[in-house]
């Protein structure tokens, strides 16, 4: 796929994600019906819902960004909330955590792997390297992500969460919060899409049924860099 070809596709993806928050959510629950296949069935058609590494290659974004991605997710989740109580689910070595928690957030990685921080990092906003203390810690709880650990947070976010953007789209519903998803592959999901149907599209239409009001953003690094946020929820599940 060429440069140009894998650019316009991006961009469809992104324009139908906004057309389908556009509309109300009652509305959608009545006109939308969500389909899904078995995995069997996402397996032959898989060319259809993931980024191969040679469209990655020439996905038009910056080509040097994408291991700056969560110095770019962290930039944007500053510039879009207020300091919270935060939740990076399948959040690796925890330097989003990190980078949170030096913004004044109480941030905390929910992974069933602990890993340590990385040693050092760019700083992108002062181009320069950084040395992480090797004393250095955030908060980690060492567990699969379930519905239960939402309700001690604020705002829930999955990056390339595996086997986690439904548990989280689920445990934010539940508890009322809002979350930020920016979706990579279809790992162990309890929902899959039908041939032609995108797995953003899928998940957000699955958000859009659960009664939340969606904005797509997307981060200048190259790959899926597409991802929606919910702005609220028009019905009030009972917690207790």
């Amino acid at each position: 796929m060429t440069k140009r070809k894998t650019k316009i596709r991006a961009q469809k993806l992104f324009n139908n994600l906004a057309d389908m928050m556009e509309k109300d959510p009652e509305e959608t629950n009545n006109e939308v019906s969500l389909e899904v296949c078995s995995l069997e069935e996402i397996q032959v058609s898989k060319g259809l819902f993931s980024t191969t590494f040679e469209e990655a290659q020439e996905s038009g974004e910056n080509p040097r960004m994408k291991k700056f991605r969560f110095q770019l997710l962290h930039q944007w989740l500053v510039q879009n909330f207020e300091p919270c109580r935060i939740a990076d689910i399948g959040g690796g070595k925890g330097f989003l955590t990190y980078l949170l928690q030096k913004s004044g957030w109480e941030a905390t990685v929910i992974d069933p792997v602990y890993q340590a921080l990385p040693e050092k990092y760019k700083d992108i906003g002062l181009d320069k390297r950084i040395k992480i203390s090797g004393d250095e810690r955030v908060p980690h709880i060492n567990k699969e992500f379930e519905t239960y650990h939402a309700k001690y947070f604020d705002l829930l976010v999955g990056m390339h969460a595996h086997a986690c953007n439904v548990k989280i789209i689920d445990a934010a519903a539940k508890f009322n919060l809002n979350f930020v998803l920016l979706p990579c592959c279809i790992i162990d999901e309890p929902i899959h899409p039908m041939p032609g149907v995108h797995w953003l599209e899928c998940l957000a239409d699955y958000a859009i049924q659960k009664g939340f009001k969606l904005r797509p953003f997307r981060l200048n690094f190259r790959g899926q860099n597409n991802g929606f946020y919910s702005v609220g929820n028009t019905r009030h599940t009972n917690t207790t």
